[in-house]
């Protein structure tokens, strides 16, 4: 008995686990950008404790349900809801990636050179020249993709610990620089003035970027029966996350806090802040640039193989599972190293027009960058909102179904549970739509509305074929 349970993941496993996959840097450094600095903490708080919570111990109630459903999100919907539903849930799940890898050959490049010159002249690029080097970096990542190389996943893996473990010791080594090599830091103002945001227009309009870095964990589901005490472990586990992250958050804020004024944030924070920051942390510990480029080269390995996954990744995740009621046979054509090219095909004429027309209307790298984390912060978010579907469905269905691990016992509990995280996420992505830049506004309504409705058109085509 031992034996069997010691294969068995303990509850602070699956925090660990989840918690690298839920939590980067960036998320600190944007909210203190777009949160006027400090007063990004109490915005954390919030969504954590009223969004984060119920959202990760609704997943794993849906885990525990569908525990040997392969396909995620859409075979909980397929089990739910419908057929066709299940369709429009994959393909939610893959399209809004698009976006996602239009943004990765911007930060590849933007760590490139940072690991080359050490300093923020990505800044002063051209748009229309960083759109072509984007063009061919991803055109190259492609490439690759479609050579089913399984050595990237190492390279992820170990590449996405590492900009992990720096992260964390980003945090400790800021707040103790002061201590340890008298670093002449900048005072915080301990009052609640400097911590509490004005909940005002700004607030609610930022509120998709704070949904959009606290989502994903929906892929830690199908460790849940595979815990020692699912009805005891994964809450304690999911509470253990949302801890860590609270005070990953609430740390990596106030270690920005003692390094940038939150009263005068630099407009190119999105774009060069965490570079910034470890060339800042360099020089407290009287080692140059030697932070600086580490986080630059493992960010750009990082940012790479990223974007080389999320091209055949997701694509398989949604062709595996599809039915060819719903989607083009042509599409389910593979290679010799079993990747779909015309699949391929397709992320390729997607993705290559998300990076070359906002150059058409976005002259400065920086405006650039803001506005990718933007559209991302809106896109991303509407794959949850089929979690939520599925979620409040499960609940309704009653005793339908059995769990090994239950949110909430309550029907209507779970319902209202479920219908309030649904009714977060769409305001957030809806509110984040809002630009004050007539080009940038157009672009956040065209691309989620153009992205979904092709999965409409796709079972016509097929039905036609």
């Amino acid at each position: 008995m031992n034996n069997n349970n010691e294969k068995k993941i303990l509850w602070y496993n699956l925090a660990f686990m989840a918690f690298s996959t839920v939590w980067g840097f960036g998320n600190v450094i944007n909210g203190f950008s777009e949160y006027g600095g400090l007063k990004a903490i109490v915005s954390w708080v919030i969504l954590f404790a009223l969004y984060f919570v119920p959202y990760a111990l609704m997943v794993g109630e849906l885990g525990s349900t569908f525990k040997n459903a392969g396909g995620g999100v859409s075979s909980w919907i397929h089990e739910t809801i419908s057929p066709g539903m299940a369709y429009m849930a994959g393909w939610t799940y893959w399209v809004v990636h698009m976006p996602y890898i239009s943004q990765k050959p911007n930060s590849s490049v933007i760590a490139a050179s940072w690991a080359f010159f050490r300093d923020s002249r990505a800044s002063q690029m051209n748009t229309r020249i960083m759109a072509v080097i984007c063009l061919i970096l991803f055109l190259f990542a492609v490439w690759l993709a479609s050579r089913g190389l399984g050595v990237l996943k190492k390279l992820t893996a170990i590449a996405g610990s590492t900009m992990f473990i720096m992260s964390l010791l980003f945090i400790l080594m800021m707040i103790a620089a002061p201590a340890i090599t008298g670093a002449n830091v900048l005072d915080i103002d301990w009052s609640l003035d400097t911590f509490v945001p004005a909940f005002d227009g700004k607030f609610f309009l930022n509120l998709s970027i704070l949904v959009f870095a606290v989502g994903g964990c929906e892929k830690i589901s199908p460790y849940v029966n595979k815990m020692k005490d699912p009805s005891k472990d994964f809450a304690k586990g999911m509470i253990a996350l949302a801890t860590m992250v609270a005070v990953c958050a609430v740390l990596g804020t106030i270690a920005l806090g003692m390094m940038f004024d939150s009263n005068n944030i630099p407009e190119d924070l999105m774009t060069n802040g965490a570079y910034y920051a470890f060339q800042t942390l360099g020089e407290y510990y009287h080692v140059g640039d030697l932070f600086v480029v580490i986080y630059a080269v493992v960010n750009l390995i990082s940012q790479f193989s990223v974007m080389v996954l999320s091209i055949d990744a997701p694509l398989r995740m949604l062709l595996d599972s599809a039915d060819e009621k719903y989607i083009p046979k042509s599409l389910f054509k593979q290679n010799k190293y079993g990747t779909y090219t015309n699949g391929h095909k397709l992320v390729t004429v997607i993705v290559s027009i998300l990076i070359i027309v906002p150059v058409l209307g976005i002259e400065n790298v920086d405006a650039l960058v803001k506005w990718l984390v933007k559209v991302n912060s809106v896109c991303m978010p509407l794959r949850y909102l089929w979690v939520f579907a599925a979620y409040i469905a499960l609940k309704k269905a009653g005793e339908k179904f059995s769990a090994e691990y239950r949110f909430v016992k309550g029907r209507t509990l779970g319902m209202v549970f479920g219908a309030w995280c649904f009714l977060v996420t769409a305001v957030a992505c809806i509110l984040g739509i809002y630009s004050e830049d007539p080009f940038q506004l157009v672009l956040n309504i065209v691309t989620p509305f153009v992205l979904i409705g092709l999965g409409f058109i796709m079972p016509v085509i097929a039905k036609r074929k």
